[in-house]
């Protein structure tokens, strides 16, 4: 039964990230992109200053709400996880050096969409029970569509919450016990009859502080995001110019490959990638992975900023684009390229390729320090995932079954440490591929809104940002 639940899941995995949601994805992309005129390129020195460059204002939010940079950070949780490291190898090993080109295009074309998604929840948004700012894709297919597409916006949840325990969770939490058994392995800290109670003690430790935080309601969240995604972001991007740094040499000749590889995979993988739709498909498939642009989830987190005007959080959304794929991932990609390991290419590959395109170049000790970011990178997507999946089991059902939730989210923490997952990843994959689907259509057919919008903050954007700074 399994067997042939797997293969048509395979099937449906297959269709849902092949050609029509890459067509999708980047067609909306290029849709917001021409009705905006290239807002991400034209205002992208406006958006650094207004983003990056008020990193460290002092600001207070409002009562139930997060300050812009909290919850660009609660939304980068959710994006920046394991995919940065795992998913642009196994990108490279299939789609040869070229897919980080199709990654970096994924982007360019993602940072509007994201724009989009993120200044539309901020616009239909809403208040809940408790006085707190809920909103996102649900929530502007319900205020933005009307009662006739509300079919959308409960499908859309459904499966939010069928994709939160598998992809935000689980897998996370399984991607840190193996970092941290790898590391410990290394060491010889301990042997294999130790492992399974190792692994456990790891899940019940993670459930418990997710749990701890999660209960804590937004404003928690949203503290713990903002010094841990900071934190790991800056660590990973050091060792990673560090490493770029020492085979300065061979930077040159990583660029040509990923030019050359975008348009003729053949010649850089010796054959072995042959495809260019291959190359792209693995290359976008990745970079949408990673930055979610398109699924709509990150724009979850957005909608509870305090800001005067959408648009304002909407440039945190472009901001988070960047930040994810342009930086995170393409020094991933570099640390793997650069150093010059031996990449079987056609055959698929995760962290541990990026794990050692590092030790190649530093020593095995430099694995202790790749598990300690890993963990960080996977548990903060389990946080901005429950958040995700919070919000999506609220709007089905009310408030009175978020506590529930979380708590039943917590524990599965420990399936996800100590079983293994097998048909889990995929069967998430799926339904996280099938949230493009409502997502988008809610995005095209609002897209009117989003470009009125724009017009009507930069008429006088800096009044806006007055207003935003009483």
């Amino acid at each position: 039964m399994l067997h042939i639940i797997e293969e048509v899941n395979n099937s449906v995995n297959a269709f849902i990230w092949g050609v029509p949601s890459m067509v999708c994805i980047i067609g909306v992309g290029l849709l917001l992109t021409i009705r905006t005129k290239g807002l991400q390129f034209r205002k992208f020195g406006y958006v650094l200053k207004h983003t990056f460059g008020t990193i460290f204002d002092k600001k207070e939010a409002e009562e139930g709400a997060l300050t812009p940079f909290q919850s660009v950070c609660t939304a980068l949780a959710g994006t920046v996880g394991t995919g940065n490291i795992a998913g642009v190898a196994g990108a490279i090993a299939l789609g040869g050096p070229g897919a980080v080109f199709w990654m970096w295009c994924s982007a360019l074309l993602g940072m509007c969409t994201k724009f989009a998604e993120v200044t539309l929840a901020v616009h239909f948004r809403e208040r809940n029970d408790k006085g707190d700012w809920v909103g996102g894709p649900m929530y502007y297919i319900k205020n933005g569509l009307g009662k006739k597409w509300q079919f959308l916006a409960v499908l859309y949840s459904i499966l939010g919450i069928l994709t939160v325990f598998g992809t935000g969770n689980a897998t996370q939490v399984n991607t840190i016990v193996a970092s941290i058994d790898s590391a410990l392995f290394n060491f010889n800290v301990f042997n294999e009859d130790n492992v399974g109670n190792v692994n456990l003690g790891i899940g019940i430790l993670i459930a418990v502080l997710v749990l701890l935080i999660l209960l804590g309601g937004i404003k928690r969240i949203g503290n713990v995001t903002s010094k841990l995604v900071p934190f790991m972001a800056v660590f990973y991007i050091v060792m990673g110019l560090i490493l770029v740094a020492v085979n300065y040499e061979r930077v040159p000749e990583v660029f040509k490959s990923i030019f050359e590889g975008a348009f003729n995979p053949r010649s850089v993988t010796g054959g072995v990638v042959g495809s260019l739709f291959i190359s792209m498909r693995r290359g976008v498939s990745r970079g949408i992975f990673s930055n979610e642009a398109g699924l709509g989830t990150g724009s979850i987190a957005h909608a509870s900023s305090d800001v005067a005007h959408p648009i304002q959080q909407g440039m945190w959304g472009i901001f988070e684009v960047f930040a994810d794929t342009i930086v995170i991932c393409t020094l991933t990609a570099l640390a793997i390229l650069c150093s010059g390991i031996n990449i079987n290419y056609g055959k698929a590959a995760g962290a541990e390729l990026t794990i050692s395109g590092f030790t190649t170049t530093f020593g095995g000790w430099i694995s202790i320090l790749l598990a300690v970011a890993l963990c960080c990178f996977a548990f903060s997507t389990i946080l901005g995932w429950g958040l995700y999946g919070s919000r999506c089991i609220e709007y089905l059902f009310g408030p009175k079954v978020v506590k529930p939730f979380i708590i039943v989210y917590a524990l599965v923490a420990i399936i996800g440490a100590t079983m293994d997952l097998g048909l889990l990843w995929s069967l998430a994959d799926t339904f996280n591929g099938l949230m493009i689907i409502p997502n988008l259509i809610a995005v095209f057919l609002l897209s009117g809104t989003v470009i009125h919008l724009v017009k009507d903050y930069f008429r006088n954007p800096e009044s806006q940002r007055l207003e935003m700074d009483k």
